[in-house]
C-alpha cells in the first residue's frame, strides 16, 4: 500500500470519502489539532524544516571583528536550529487560536520531526525542563501574534494603511524630533503603500531622500522615537543591493508619552497666580490633525531643510490645509508646536506670502501650496514681505538651494563605492564551506569558477579570449587540464592556488 501524503490525511475538510460516516473513525492529528493548521504549517511539524528555511544564521555567526564568519560546533547549531523551527510551530498554532496544552501534544508526539528540538531537551534534562521551555516558547509567540494581523487581502492591506494614516495625523509629533519622525514616518508610509501592505523595503540612503534629511538624523529618529515607539520593525537588514525589511506598525500605547518626553513641550511662561486657572495643562494638547499627504509631498524640497522652513513649517501648513481659518492657541494643538514656534513659523511663512490673516485666524494663500505667495498691493512698502516665486525661490533665499541635489550625489557615489567593495569581495574569494568530521572540519571544494571550458583552447595550447579571439597571456594551463585566471585581486600564486585545489579535493575525497 503507498504511504499516504498530507493532502490524503482524513483530518483535511471537504474530502470526497463520506459515503458511510459512521464507520469513521477520528484521525489521531485530528485529537492533537494538526488539522486546524495550514498546509505549510503542517508540513512544517510533521516533516521538519526540509528546505532549511529556518537553518539561516544557525550553523554560523559573525566573528568579533564583524566580517569573519565563524562555524558554530554542530551541537551549537542544531540547537539554534530546532529553536527556530519550535518558534515558527509556536507562532502557527497561537494564529489558529490554539492553546499551550495543544502545541505541547504536537511538539511532544514521538512521530512529529519538527518537535525534535523539544523531544531532545526532554529526554537530556527531563520532562518537566522540556514543558518550562515550551512554556516560554508560548509566551513569546503569543505576544508577536497579538502584535501583528492577517491581512486577507490587497484591500484589506490597503484598509490598514489608511488606519494607520490616520492614525499619524492625529498623533502629536512634538518637538523637532518629533517632527523629524514624522516626516521619516511618512517616508515608510509611502513605501509600504507602493508594496501593497505594511510589509516593505527600504534602505537609509532611500529613506533619507525621501523624508528630506540626512542619514544621521534618520539614524536618530530611527532609535529614539519610532523603534522605541512601536511605528516600525526592522524585520532584517539590508545587505548589497537589497534595501531592508520593515514593518509598519500603530504603534504602541506609550508612543505619545514616549515622543513627548523627547521635547520641550511645557509652556515657558506661567501665569501671575495659579488662581487664574490657565496653562495648567501642557502647551501642546492631544487634538493634534494634520493632513499627512501634503506633508509628504512638500517634506523632500529643498525650502524645508532643516535651515530653511524647517519641519515646523511643514507641520503648520498640513494643519491649515486640513483646518482653514485657525488661531494661534488652535495650531498649538493641531501642529503640535508651541506657542513661540506657532508664532516665528508664521510669521516667516507670512513673509514669503504663504499665509495670510484676518484678526487672529490664519488662513494658506491660494497658492500657498505650489509655493507662490500672494501679492498685495501694499507689499512692497511693508519692510521684510518677500513674496514667494515658487519652493525654488523659497530655497535660494534661505541658501538651502540643492541641498537635496548634494545629499542624492553623496548617496550615489556611496552606492557605488559599496557595491565595488562588494564586487572585489565576491571577486577576491568566496567563503569556504566546512563540514565538522571526527572533531576537524573538512574543507568542501566549491566549484572552479576560474574554470575556462576547453573550446577556448588553441591547437598550439594557448588560451583564446573569448571576445577577441586572440590569445591571452594572463590565462594559464594546469597540468591537470584545468584553466586558472590570475587577477591582480589574487594574493596567491598559480602554484599555491592548484596545491591548495589539490589538498582540499584529495581530503574532501578521503573523507567521504
Amino acid at each position: 500500500m503507498a504511504p499516504l501524503s498530507l493532502r490524503d490525511d482524513l483530518t483535511v475538510p471537504h474530502h470526497n470519502h463520506q459515503a458511510e460516516p459512521q464507520r469513521q473513525t477520528p484521525h489521531p492529528f485530528s485529537r492533537l489539532g494538526l488539522h486546524h493548521l495550514r498546509p505549510a504549517a503542517a508540513e512544517l511539524v510533521l516533516l521538519g524544516d526540509l528546505t532549511g528555511r529556518y537553518a539561516t544564521g544557525s550553523y554560523s555567526r559573525l566573528g568579533s571583528d564583524g566580517r569573519t564568519v565563524v562555524v558554530r560546533q554542530d551541537r551549537e547549531g542544531a540547537a539554534g536550529h530546532g529553536h527556530r523551527v519550535t518558534a515558527a510551530i509556536a507562532c502557527h498554532v497561537a494564529r489558529t487560536g490554539g492553546s499551550v496544552d495543544e502545541l505541547i501534544r504536537l511538539l511532544l508526539h514521538p512521530d512529529h520531526e519538527g518537535g525534535r528540538h523539544a523531544r531532545h531537551i526532554a529526554l537530556r534534562s527531563g520532562q518537566e525542563r522540556a514543558l518550562e521551555y515550551i512554556r516560554r516558547v508560548w509566551a513569546s509567540a503569543s505576544a508577536v501574534v497579538a502584535g501583528t494581523r492577517v491581512l486577507e487581502s490587497r484591500h484589506h492591506a490597503y484598509e490598514v494603511l489608511v488606519a494607520l494614516r490616520d492614525r499619524i495625523e492625529t498623533t502629536p509629533w512634538r518637538g523637532e524630533r518629533g517632527r523629524t519622525a514624522l516626516r521619516v514616518l511618512r517616508a515608510h508610509l509611502n513605501f509600504a503603500e507602493t508594496a501593497g501592505g505594511p510589509l516593505h523595503h527600504a534602505s537609509e540612503r532611500q529613506t533619507a531622500e525621501e523624508a528630506g534629511i540626512s542619514r544621521t538624523t534618520l539614524r536618530v529618529v530611527y532609535e529614539t522615537v519610532l523603534k522605541p515607539g512601536g511605528w516600525l520593525r526592522r524585520l532584517r537588514v539590508g545587505h548589497g543591493r537589497e534595501g531592508s525589511t520593515w514593518y509598519l506598525d500603530h504603534g504602541s500605547a506609550g508612543s505619545r508619552r514616549g515622543c513627548a518626553s523627547l521635547s520641550r513641550f511645557w509652556t515657558t511662561q506661567y501665569p501671575p497666580d495659579l488662581a487664574l486657572e490657565e496653562w495648567t495643562t501642557p502647551e501642546t494638547a492631544t487634538t493634534a490633525d494634520i493632513d499627512s499627504t501634503v506633508i509628504a509631498r512638500l517634506m523632500a524640497h529643498d525650502a524645508f531643510a532643516q535651515r530653511g522652513l524647517g519641519s515646523s513649517a511643514l507641520m503648520i501648513i498640513g494643519a491649515l490645509h486640513v483646518r482653514p481659518a485657525q488661531t494661534v492657541s488652535e495650531l498649538v494643538g493641531t501642529a503640535s508646536v508651541s506657542r513661540a514656534t506657532a508664532y516665528r513659523t508664521l510669521r516667516r511663512l507670512a513673509d514669503h506670502g504663504l499665509v495670510q490673516h484676518d484678526g487672529e485666524t490664519w488662513t494658506l494663500a491660494p497658492r500657498a501650496l505650489d509655493g507662490f505667495g500672494y501679492s498685495p498691493l501694499d507689499a512692497a512698502t511693508e519692510p521684510g514681505t518677500r513674496p514667494a516665486q515658487g519652493w525654488d525661490g523659497i530655497a535660494q533665499c534661505h541658501g538651502t538651494a540643492g541641498v537635496a541635489a548634494r545629499r542624492r550625489t553623496l548617496h550615489a557615489v556611496e552606492r557605488a563605492a559599496y557595491r565595488e567593495a562588494l564586487d572585489r569581495r565576491a571577486e577576491h574569494r568566496s567563503k569556504a564551506v566546512v563540514i565538522l568530521r571526527d572533531g576537524r572540519l573538512v574543507l568542501v571544494p566549491a566549484p572552479r569558477p576560474d574554470e575556462i571550458p576547453s573550446t577556448w583552447q588553441s591547437p598550439d595550447g594557448s588560451v583564446l579570449d573569448p571576445t577577441t579571439g586572440r590569445p591571452a597571456t594572463d590565462w594559464h594551463l594546469a597540468t591537470d587540464g584545468r584553466l586558472i585566471l590570475i587577477t591582480a585581486a589574487d594574493q596567491r600564486s598559480y602554484d599555491e592556488l592548484a596545491a591548495a585545489h589539490a589538498e582540499a579535493l584529495r581530503e574532501w575525497n578521503s573523507a567521504a
